[in-house]
């Protein structure tokens, strides 16, 4: 039986191989796959990944970042800025 986390590391494995994960082609892939309930469709009419799936996918990759302008995930550089809060030392 296919578990969340399954689906999770097999984007996980895709991400490595690719260095780029993008929403709409994994999305399909999930479909293809592992099928329902890993994906959805939205409200907008488009397949969308499962929100436990997601979960999953960020608590295995803290150090993989989302690309809002690509619509993909890829791997952090030394570029991105640490979102963490820095507490004073005062």
């Amino acid at each position: 039986m296919v578990t969340v986390t399954d689906v999770a590391q097999f984007m996980v494995d895709e991400l490595k191989k690719q260095k780029f994960l993008y929403q709409e082609a994994i999305v399909f892939k999930i479909k293809q796959n592992f099928g329902e309930p890993f994906y959805y469709t939205n409200k907008n009419g488009n397949f969308a990944i499962a929100k436990e799936v997601l979960k999953e996918f960020k608590e295995l990759t803290p150090d993989v970042k989302w690309d809002s302008g690509e619509r993909c995930w890829r791997f952090k550089t030394q570029f991105d800025k640490d979102t963490k809060k820095r507490q004073s030392t005062i």
